[in-house]
């Protein structure tokens, strides 16, 4: 658990936390900036401003959140309360071991069919600036088109295992091969790939390989996987009880109206709503939109991490496994500087506030932004 916390330096967090950096988010100004030149090795200068002793371990913070307590998580109507956002689902989705897919974001491929549906969503560079998805959902039963999907990425499979996912890609890089020993995993490619994935007539290859939900279905059997949770997997978040606003646990809670995660090919950013509490994504300068229409999250995380390249390609290597790097926490139109450390190998990433406890999310969907850890400076944060 984390003894202290840094701001960052060179983000614009609120209105007044750093000059010169007061907006309002309809007058920002989109990032167009090139990509860093490949790296094999980063690191971050972090000025430590707050130091706190480390917290004693509490079911109930003192004045914030009473946790929600998924050690049983049945309720009445057959339903049970997600790993995945806290809420209440069906017991048939809610028990069984949910679907990572990989989703392509190029522009030729939208809209994401099936993305709306995801509890989790990571987004992450795959090669150079160019963004992928992984959409970790629960209750896919009835959705006849999934995807467009894409290959893996060594980084998105340990992502995967988090959330004792079964993960759906269509290929690999080169380097991603040796990793996919590591997940239970349907691949395109394989023999399992004409149970799994059909071409659509209405996009160009390679933006026309989809799955769905009877199809996942037939291939996790047919490949002998398990549909239950392992006995060792408890969920990966901690929720609130009832609505969670930061501001009753940090006092620094600053305003975050809008936030730019700072990637560039597709400009993402996103916009707070007081009118549902949500936060609302954009990119390519419009609204994004899965097939079921736009898309918004109750909990949005930006995580930092160190990023090189293989070899000389422009392939990347994101190290999700070093802890003491940083990021942030939004919720409510509100955000928190955050550090995170994984469980080993293949557990579980925490995520910690200033105070050094782990962060507890609302009820709701979560969007994990992960960036290069040299590409701090990108993201902006609008507090009008």
């Amino acid at each position: 658990m984390k003894k202290g916390m840094a701001w960052f330096l060179g983000i614009c967090l609120a209105a007044g936390v750093l000059g010169g950096c007061t907006k309002k988010y309809e007058e920002a100004a989109v990032i167009v900036e090139t990509a860093s030149q490949p790296k094999t090795e980063t690191s971050t200068e972090l000025t430590i401003i707050q130091e706190t002793t480390e917290p004693e371990t509490e079911s109930q913070p003192e004045g914030g959140a009473v946790l929600l307590d998924l050690t049983d998580r049945t309720g009445e109507n057959g339903k049970v309360r997600s790993y995945l956002t806290g809420e209440w689902v069906d017991e048939t989705a809610g028990n069984r071991r949910p679907v990572a897919t990989m989703m392509s974001n190029d522009k030729e491929s939208l809209p994401q069919y099936g993305i709306n549906r995801a509890g989790v969503v990571y987004e992450a560079n795959v090669e150079g600036t160019m963004n992928r998805y992984m959409s970790i959902i629960e209750e896919y039963d009835d959705l006849e088109r999934i995807g467009s999907t894409r290959s893996c990425r060594t980084y998105y499979t340990y992502f995967a295992r988090e959330f004792d996912a079964i993960y759906s890609h269509f290929g690999q890089s080169t380097f991603a091969v040796p990793y996919l020993k590591n997940v239970d995993n349907i691949n395109g490619i394989d023999g399992i790939g004409t149970v799994a994935f059909y071409r659509s007539s209405d996009k160009r290859s390679p933006h026309n390989a989809y799955t769905s939900g009877e199809r996942l279905k037939n291939a996790i059997e047919k490949l002998g996987y398990s549909t239950e949770y392992d006995e060792n997997y408890h969920g990966h978040y901690q929720f609130a009880e009832s609505e969670y606003h930061l501001e009753a646990d940090y006092e620094d809670a600053q305003d975050a109206k809008k936030v730019v995660p700072g990637y560039v090919m597709n400009e993402a950013y996103f916009v707070f709503s007081e009118e549902d509490g949500l936060y609302h994504r954009y990119q390519y300068r419009d609204v994004h939109k899965g097939n079921e229409g736009p898309i918004t999250v109750k909990n949005l995380l930006i995580q930092y991490c160190q990023s090189g390249y293989y070899a000389t390609t422009q392939y990347l290597n994101i190290n999700v496994h070093t802890s003491g790097e940083n990021g942030y926490f939004f919720t409510n139109g509100k955000g928190i500087p955050v550090t995170w450390e994984k469980d080993g190998e293949f557990g579980v990433t925490h995520y910690y506030g200033p105070d050094g406890k782990e962060i507890i999310l609302n009820q709701g969907k979560t969007w994990v932004c992960i960036v290069n850890a040299l590409d701090e400076n990108k993201t902006e944060i609008y507090g009008e």
